[in-house]
């Protein structure tokens, strides 16, 4: 009875789908998240007549065959690389991407990490950093008696003090794109790492070789759509419904099958 693990293939699918927009959903106030979508493709077949065999004597070839499907598998969970709307929080050192890229920072190991979420921190010795303390590449340290920072839409950051009516340029952000951004890999914490999918960063000024700009005061909003996730969320309750329904017809027709006498 084929149907019985066919369906269960089916079950396993959808409750994948689920787990995905839900996870969608929980990061709903996420900044800078992109939506995720599961995708699928039928397993392999149970080849009983191959078409084009011959059939008969006179040399007949069958025309279809019989090729018996033995199920669904996932194939991968693809990100949507989508901007996100801009929400005007006015912090100095909110930054969000208007187009392509990514910032760089510099993990606890040395390693480079990349993220779309501008919502920057001033450490304790004055150097701009993430909300988990990572400092951003490169980098760059508002001096102490600074009253106020400026970062235009090139990356360059600068420093006004009280007794100059000049500012002055401490440092330019840098940007990171990839040839196959959807390869990279997530880590949490809004955070990606290179990978031999996405292939090397090209590393450049916000503005050029294709990239964003950074606009001040702004962050880039979760790009989940609430109401497709619901709607997709209704068609896969219902897919796996109807699997299960799959596996207790067949688990009916089984008892059937047993009982004749």
């Amino acid at each position: 009875m084929r149907a019985l693990t066919i369906a269960a293939t089916g079950m396993s699918a959808q409750q994948l789908r689920v787990e995905t927009i839900s996870n969608n959903l929980a990061n709903m106030s996420t900044t800078g998240y992109n939506a995720r979508r599961a995708e699928f493709a039928d397993l392999h077949y149970q080849q009983v007549s191959r078409a084009g065999a011959i059939s008969s004597a006179d040399g007949s070839v069958l025309p279809t065959g019989i090729q018996v499907g033995l199920g669904v598998r996932p194939s991968a969970i693809s990100v949507q690389l989508e901007q996100g709307s801009l929400s005007n929080t006015g912090g100095d050192l909110d930054v969000a991407i208007e187009g392509k890229g990514y910032l760089e920072v510099t993990m606890p190991s040395g390693q480079s990490a990349y993220t779309r979420d501008g919502g920057l921190k001033r450490s304790a010795d004055g150097l701009i950093v993430t909300s988990d303390g990572y400092p951003v590449a490169p980098e760059i340290t508002i001096p102490e008696d600074a009253t106020s920072i400026s970062i235009n839409g090139d990356g360059e950051v600068y420093a006004f003090f009280r007794d100059s009516p000049d500012a002055e340029l401490l440092g330019q952000f840098t940007m990171a794109s990839f040839a196959n951004a959807k390869g990279l890999e997530a880590i949490g914490s809004n955070m990606f790492l290179e990978t031999e999918a996405s292939g090397a960063p090209t590393v450049s000024s916000p503005g050029e070789d294709g990239l964003g700009t950074l606009r001040q005061g702004y962050l880039e909003d979760s790009s989940v759509d609430a109401v497709r996730e619901v709607t997709e969320l209704i068609e896969a309750q219902r897919g796996y419904e109807l699997n299960a329904k799959v596996i207790t017809a067949a688990d009916q027709m089984m008892a059937a099958t047993s009982q004749v006498r």
